[in-house]
């Protein structure tokens, strides 16, 4: 006859069941008092605890003596590191006048390519400073009725130079020859405000009629697509830096939009963009934007004379992180490549420089820069040269930010949370 025997099987957990509890004795055994025996063996050790360890004292832990000095009659060391603070010089370098330089808000008629030339726009005129010779020359000029120069951008490689016109053409230049290469004429309605390059072939153009465009060269039909969001003129574009992908744009209509170049586009206007934030949290009219070149989603933006405050946005989900009254009308906005340190140019009423230490936004430095609003900053590509000019009809080169002594390891990488 065949006999089962009882297999015992091994878990790797305990897991209760309730109805496996005797839960009328578990609540009896939690609320009973313990046996009488029990209750006084426990009362007898801890009386032997407190005669033979703790002497009998209340406290194991007391002051005997007074306590330390206060902490000014301490010795202090300081590192010596910490004390030497960078000295900023408060006057420019040099000084060039510039007469023809136009007062208007709108405009950006500077820019310092990666071939260490600047380009100004000077009325019907765009001239070059090469800085590297110290020298001077005029690069193109405008037909008569074209004129005056609206904006100048460099590409990425600094080869070409784009300037727009006010009779809303585009131009493209040799940079070296001044030969035109190529051109886009316009609807002499809208003018061209602000240019920005995307690559060293497709170059955005922001328009005072609210519209924004996307020029690619390369082909027959320039115009390859468009962005749609602004209600007046585009005052500032900037393409991140660090990806390439996104593109902020700043108009007289107080608002800041972010643009994602790869987000789909609708069946119905295939060339069309659609804004990823619409960003509306100043007051006046945006023309200071810059993206942070560490940090690929941080984006600082300055309000105009009724505004006055920088705000830094998170473009990932369009959340303002900070805002920061500056006093001034808020111009033009630069971050330094190698600090985390800010530059902003200003207007109304004192017309200055101030360099702020990012996050905390302290000064650290505000130069009494011009008689009139500083309407364009740009920033060498090789040291840490800062070039201003103003609406006094001036120039001046500032010794603001340090020069690189090292490349940030995996600094695109970094995303602000």
């Amino acid at each position: 006859m065949a006999t089962s025997r009882s297999r015992r099987i091994e878990y790797d957990r305990f897991i209760p069941f309730r109805s496996a509890m005797d839960m009328d004795f578990a609540h009896y055994a939690l609320t009973t008092p313990s046996r009488p025996g029990a209750m006084s063996s426990r009362s007898a050790y801890q009386k032997l605890l407190d005669q033979c360890v703790l002497k009998n004292r209340s406290r194991i832990l007391a002051f005997k003596s007074a306590p330390a000095a206060p902490a000014d009659e301490v010795p202090q060391f300081y590192d010596a590191n910490l004390q030497q603070q960078r000295q900023i010089p408060d006057k420019p370098e040099k000084v060039l006048e510039v007469y023809g330089m136009l007062d208007n808000y709108s405009y950006n008629l500077l820019d310092w390519g990666s071939n260490n030339m600047l380009a100004i726009g000077v009325d019907d005129t765009v001239c070059l400073w090469d800085a590297a010779n110290e020298s001077a020359s005029v690069l193109q000029r405008a037909l008569d009725g074209n004129g005056p120069i609206t904006s100048v951008s460099w590409c990425p490689d600094g080869k070409f130079l784009a300037f727009a016109l006010g009779s809303s053409d585009l131009a493209l230049v040799d940079g070296s020859t001044g030969r035109v290469l190529d051109g886009v004429l316009g609807d002499k309605q809208s003018k061209v405000l602000s240019l920005s390059w995307r690559s060293n072939s497709v170059l955005t153009a922001g328009k005072s009629d609210g519209s924004v465009i996307d020029y690619d060269f390369r082909k027959p039909d320039h115009a390859i697509c468009d962005y749609k969001g602004h209600e007046l003129g585009v005052c500032n574009l900037k393409w991140s830096g660090l990806s390439g992908r996104y593109l902020a744009s700043g108009g007289q209509d107080k608002l800041v939009h972010i643009w994602d170049a790869c987000m789909a586009v609708p069946n119905d206007c295939p060339r069309r963009h659609q804004w990823l934030h619409r960003l509306s949290g100043h007051t006046s009219t945006v023309k200071a934007l810059d993206w942070c070149p560490t940090r690929s989603n941080l984006l600082a933006s300055g309000g105009g004379r009724y505004d006055r405050r920088i705000k830094f946005w998170n473009t990932i989900d369009g959340a303002c992180l900070n805002t920061v009254n500056t006093g001034s009308e808020v111009c033009s906005l630069l971050w330094d490549k190698n600090k985390s340190e800010l530059l902003t140019s200003h207007g109304f009423p004192k017309n200055q420089l101030i360099l702020w230490n990012y996050p905390s936004m302290k000064r650290a430095a505000e130069l009494s820069a011009h008689s009139s609003r500083v309407l364009f900053i740009a920033r060498s590509p090789v040291g840490g040269t800062v070039a201003s000019a103003a609406a006094d009809e001036t120039l001046k080169f500032w010794n603001i930010f340090e020069a690189s002594k090292c490349s940030v390891p995996f600094a695109r990488f970094n995303v602000i949370r």
